[in-house]
Order: C-alpha cells, then sequence, then structure tokens
C-alpha cells in the first residue's frame, strides 16, 4: 500500500476464508457505497487535469488502493479519510502503466486514452483482472487510431503516440463496450474537434463519468445515451465530485433476501439502476418495494425458476449473473441462464456444484435445474462475484460453508462480512 492511500483494506489473497454457516435467515437495513466502477474511473479521469480533485461517497476497496498506486506512479498523491478521496495531479504526469499494476485490474487501461490526450503518449501494459476469457481491447484501438493515434505492442507493452495530437472523428463501436467508450470518452475530451461515438456504451457508471468530466469544463453531450457527442476544449479543470451508489453492491444483498427468504432494505441506492435485476427476482416470487433512494426485497421460501440473459444496460448486468445463479441453484424449477458479455465466465459453476447444486453448461448457456437444499463444503471464490455468490449459496446451505480465495470480495464490497453479520448472517472470516 502505498503512503497516503490508506490502511491496508484486504487480506493476502490464497490465505483469507470466509467461514459461512448456513439456515439463518438475513433481515434488516444495509448502506450501499459508492460505485466501484465508477470510481476507478474518476480516478483515471483526474489525470486529464492538473490540480486538486475530491470525490466523495469513495468505497474503501483493494481496486481503489491498485488504482491509487497507479496514480502514485504516474507522479498524482492520493489520500484517503471518511469516504472522500483527494487527488493531486502534477502538471505533468509520467505517461506509463507498468505491468505488476495493470495486470492486476483491467480498468487501468483507460489511462491509454487518458495519458494520449493529456501528454501525447503513454505505454500501457495489457490488462489483466479476473480471468473471464478473452476481452479483446481492438475496439480501443481501432477507435483512438481513428483520432489519429499510432501503436506498437514491444514485449507485452502497448507504445502509443500522437505525432500530430488526437483529433476529434465519428467512431462506431461493434457492441456497446463500457471501457472502450470510456476510453474514447477519456481522449475526445482534449481532441482538436468534434467526436461522435455511436452504439456507446450506456451504463449509469458511464453517465457518471461523463457528468465528471463536464464539471471538470468538458463539453459532453449525450453521456448515457447510445451516442455521445464530444467538442474537444484546450485544458480541464479539477473538479469535486460524489460517486453514484454501487447497484452490484446493492443487488448482491437483496439476493442474499432472496436465497434466504428474509427481508433486505438496501438504503442510498438508485433502484432504476436495477429494473432488470428487480424485474427477474420478482418473477421468482420475491416481493420488491422501492423508495426514491432505497429498495426493499423479501424472499419468499423457495425462490421460483427463471431464465434471464446478461446484456449491456439496461439490460441485466454479468456481474448480477453468479449471484442470481446461487439463488437459482435452489429454486423450485428449471431455470436457464444465457450470458452474453463474457465468454468464460462459469468456474463458479463446478463450486456450486460441489455445494450440491445441479448446473450444467453449454456453450454460452447455464441450465440450472434448482435442489431443495445445498450442503456446505469448501469452495474456491474464483474472482469477485464468484465469491459473493458462493456465500449467499452457503447461507442457505446446510452446515459450513468454507469460501477460499474469498480477498477476491475485497475488491468489489467494503466490510461484505460484516455487513451480511449486521443482517443477521452466521458468517466470519479467517
Amino acid at each position: 500500500m502505498r503512503p497516503g492511500i490508506g490502511p491496508p483494506v484486504v487480506h493476502s489473497r490464497g490465505v483469507s476464508s470466509i467461514r459461512v454457516r448456513g439456515g439463518t435467515r438475513v433481515d434488516g437495513e444495509v448502506a450501499v457505497r459508492g460505485a466501484k466502477n465508477a470510481v476507478l474511473k474518476h480516478m483515471v479521469a483526474s489525470l486529464l487535469a492538473p490540480g486538486r480533485h475530491v470525490l466523495t461517497n469513495v468505497p474503501r476497496l483493494l481496486d481503489v488502493s491498485i488504482m491509487g498506486e497507479l496514480l502514485h506512479h504516474v507522479g498524482a498523491s492520493c489520500s484517503y479519510e471518511d469516504a472522500t478521496l483527494t487527488v493531486d495531479v502534477p502538471e505533468r504526469p509520467l505517461p506509463e502503466a507498468p505491468l505488476e499494476l495493470v495486470r492486476r485490474m483491467r480498468a487501468s487501461i483507460l489511462v491509454m486514452g487518458t495519458l494520449l490526450a493529456r501528454c501525447g503518449e503513454a505505454r500501457v501494459a495489457l490488462p489483466g483482472g479476473d480471468d473471464f476469457g478473452s476481452r479483446p481491447i481492438d475496439m480501443h484501438l481501432d477507435g483512438l487510431e481513428a483520432m489519429g493515434a499510432e501503436f506498437e505492442l514491444r514485449h507485452g507493452v502497448l507504445e502509443a503516440r500522437a505525432p500530430h495530437g488526437l483529433h476529434g472523428t465519428e467512431i462506431f463501436l461493434e457492441f456497446p463496450s463500457v471501457g472502450a467508450t470510456e476510453n474514447l470518452l477519456l481522449a475526445a475530451v482534449l481532441a482538436d474537434g468534434r467526436t461522435v461515438i455511436g452504439n456507446a456504451a450506456r451504463e449509469p457508471e458511464l453517465a457518471d463519468l461523463a457528468a465528471l468530466l463536464n464539471d471538470m469544463g468538458a463539453k459532453i453531450n449525450g453521456g448515457g445515451t447510445s451516442t455521445i457527442e464530444v467538442i474537444g476544449v484546450p485544458q480541464l479543470a479539477p473538479a469535486d465530485h460524489r460517486v453514484i451508489p454501487d447497484r452490484l453492491e446493492a443487488g448482491t444483498y437483496l439476493v442474499a433476501a432472496a436465497v434466504t427468504g428474509g427481508t433486505v432494505r438496501t438504503a442510498g441506492c438508485v433502484p432504476d439502476h436495477l429494473r432488470m435485476e428487480l424485474r427477474k427476482l420478482q418473477a421468482a416470487g420475491c416481493v420488491v418495494i422501492t423508495g426514491e433512494d432505497w429498495i426493499e426485497l423479501t424472499g419468499p421460501d423457495r425462490p421460483g425458476s427463471v431464465d434471464f440473459a446478461t446484456l449491456p444496460y439496461p439490460g441485466f448486468h454479468t456481474d448480477m449473473h453468479p449471484q442470481m445463479v446461487a439463488m437459482l441453484s435452489v429454486a423450485a424449477g428449471t431455470s436457464i441462464m444465457t450470458e452474453n458479455v463474457y465468454a468464460a465466465r462459469f468456474r463458479y459453476v463446478g463450486e456450486l456444484n460441489r455445494m450440491g447444486a445441479d448446473i450444467h453448461t453449454d456453450g454460452q448457456h447455464v441450465i440450472v435445474r434448482g435442489v431443495p437444499e445445498l450442503s456446505g463444503c469448501e469452495v474456491d471464490g474464483c474472482d469477485i462475484r464468484a465469491a459473493a455468490a458462493l456465500v449467499l449459496a452457503g447461507l442457505r446451505a446446510e452446515g459450513e460453508t468454507v469460501v477460499t480465495n474469498a480477498a477476491h470480495v475485497d475488491r468489489g464490497y467494503e466490510r461484505f462480512v460484516e455487513n451480511l453479520v449486521g443482517l443477521g448472517a452466521d458468517v466470519d472470516r479467517d
């Protein structure tokens, strides 16, 4: 952990385990923190303007710490206190992102467009992150090339430069990729002229990034829609910004209620950001009530079966897929889930089957035949959402479930175990 980012918040990967003793219903209220998938992009965006940036509603997560280390490497400094992150950016950032940092988090690739726009060059190692199969960055590179960038891959590092600066152009994405849309948006705000991004991603986190950039002096129209127009400006200035709530955190705790037949209210969230997920939970027999900034879900004694497919927003979020399958593993009936975003996200399926689930994969489809009960055993929490999903399954399982490699949850959830205990779950951590 670099100085100024705060004390360590995670256990060593491969050592930490979460122990769950099933059979307890979860009930109560949990406050939702800021969205991981928003704040990481805000931290990158800060590099576009020298000076002091202040982000509030920031969760204390491993990924935030890793991004802080990356910003420190390029010359910025970060300090964190009471959910407020202050980033001081130098006049001239170092235009590189080394392998030892980038391989730990795929969001790091976004520094490519940012550093190209700010410095006219960038050296970025190919990204890492969770192992969900191939995630090519061709759309990122094609769009940046259309804006005047040139690339060369040398020893696993992408060396980029814009010898004549970046210029505006029209770009139509083959798929509404969140990462590609963000990278091009970050580059376009300082490019010369007008950029139009067609078939852009519409995620709430992307709309929040556009709002932050506009606060910094950018000229962006259509953030959060399928067509984004950007008029480049000569320079940007620091801004203060509150990070939007984390819809995935809210959704995970709501599924905990659905799995156990309890009632959970998530406070400080945006119900509209989970409208497809809530619709499917209702179809499975859950009772959902929403307010302006809260969602309350009551689960049935046993969920019903339901089919769903992951899609870009406003479709069902791929990062809610493992939690939903964990719930459906104990549903009455057979459900079919289709994964349309990440090709190889099914490592957790074998772990659920070790607990007695009846789940089979067929290409991009998962067939879930619900069983009356699961039995606790040792399982591997192989990524953020898989680890969370296995803990949720353990809440319903007979006996004790031990989720190993549970430090993954620290990348996406602040105080995950403590919050579950606050809801009445019998959970602790080694």
